[in-house]
């Protein structure tokens, strides 16, 4: 999947309209986004927009509280019943964090008649010093993930930084290497790598070139806070047709010397990488 898409678990209006702006999935929202006093609201909301939505639409995944909340395991009691396709887990701090969530996801899909394992995990793996540390020393891996997404505002906090960079999609230093931390944890998992949210909604531009440096980095999506963001998001994270051409040819060339270790193409040479390479991109296209 390139993008997910917030909506407001308390919002009746946005959550109407969600399916319908193209993202490959959403994220009902019951942290950032909700007061304080609508959190049982968002969840109540959340498990009814569930059990009613054509899930033949995109993927439906809720952003649970954070742990140290004291709301996450209520949270799942509730949206559970409506069976989501994925919980995003937010402040998440490395491999115990994750497996204490698959360890209630378990229980939670026993108790609903759900098939074991099938609920997804998506972390925002960066939002404190001690989540970066803890995903260099030992990049979070289970079966249930499929990605982990860096997260700049609440490292900001965190660190008690006034700004991420001196200009927005600028990064500091520290916030270049929960991004390229972030990155390698994922590759090491096996799973798709999450560019941040860019906050900017009325900015397409830097949007469009924020995107573009994550997908040069290695990137496979990017989350999305406004309809208007899918749109260019898909743009740069979908495979062009020259991309997809060159992948074809790249897999059709080793295929058809299956002992050489170095081949050439349109007077280039290729070796193993970019056979790696080409798969990733036809795996991306859903080629």
């Amino acid at each position: 999947m390139r993008s997910f898409l917030f909506v407001p678990a308390d919002s009746e209006r946005k959550l109407a309209k969600g399916a319908s702006f193209g993202a490959d999935g959403l994220i009902l929202d019951l942290e950032d986004s909700v007061a304080a006093d609508r959190k049982k609201i968002a969840r109540n909301m959340a498990c009814g927009y569930l059990k009613a939505a054509d899930r033949r639409g995109p993927k439906l995944y809720v952003r649970v509280n954070a742990l140290d909340t004291g709301l996450t395991l209520g949270d799942l009691a509730i949206v559970m019943q409506g069976k989501p396709d994925g919980i995003v887990f937010p402040k998440c701090v490395g491999q115990s964090n994750v497996d204490l969530l698959a360890t209630w996801l378990d229980a939670f899909e026993a108790r609903e008649g759900i098939e074991a394992g099938s609920t997804r995990i998506l972390t925002i793996a960066t939002e404190s010093a001690a989540a970066v540390l803890a995903l260099t020393a030992a990049p979070a891996r289970h079966p249930r993930l499929i990605g982990h997404s860096w997260g700049g505002e609440d490292l900001m906090a965190d660190l008690g930084a006034l700004a991420k960079g001196p200009a927005p999609g600028v990064y500091d230093d520290t916030f270049k290497l929960a991004r390229a931390v972030n990155l390698m944890a994922s590759v090491a998992a096996g799973v798709t790598a999450y560019d941040t949210v860019y906050p900017d909604i009325r900015n397409p531009e830097g949007l469009r070139a924020e995107a573009r440096e994550a997908r040069r980095m290695g990137y496979g999506g990017k989350i999305a806070i406004h309809p208007d963001q899918v749109a260019v998001i898909h743009e740069v994270f979908t495979p062009s047709a020259e991309e997809l051409e060159w992948a074809k040819r790249v897999v059709a060339t080793f295929e058809g010397n299956p002992g050489a270790g170095v081949l050439t193409l349109d007077g280039k040479m290729l070796d193993r990488p970019h056979l790696v390479l080409a798969r990733r991109v036809l795996e991306r296209a859903g080629g």
